[in-house]
């Protein structure tokens, strides 16, 4: 059987306007430069912090 690979969606909720630099960097690394969208990335150890680096601007769900 294959293994099954974890995913998160990630949602932006807060606006990168007045943030630093590095932070609006990492939600387009992301893929997130817009107000709630919305992206399916795989659970690594990179995309949590990039996801931690962010937190504050966005929302993270656990999928299957």
């Amino acid at each position: 059987m294959a293994e099954q690979k974890k995913t998160l969606r990630v949602t932006q909720v807060g606006s990168p306007i007045g943030r630093y630099k590095s932070q609006r960097a990492t939600l387009i690394g992301l893929g997130l430069n817009k107000m709630n969208r919305t992206r399916e990335l795989e659970d690594t150890p990179a995309v949590r912090g990039m996801i931690a680096k962010v937190h504050h601007l966005v929302r993270v769900e656990e999928s299957a």
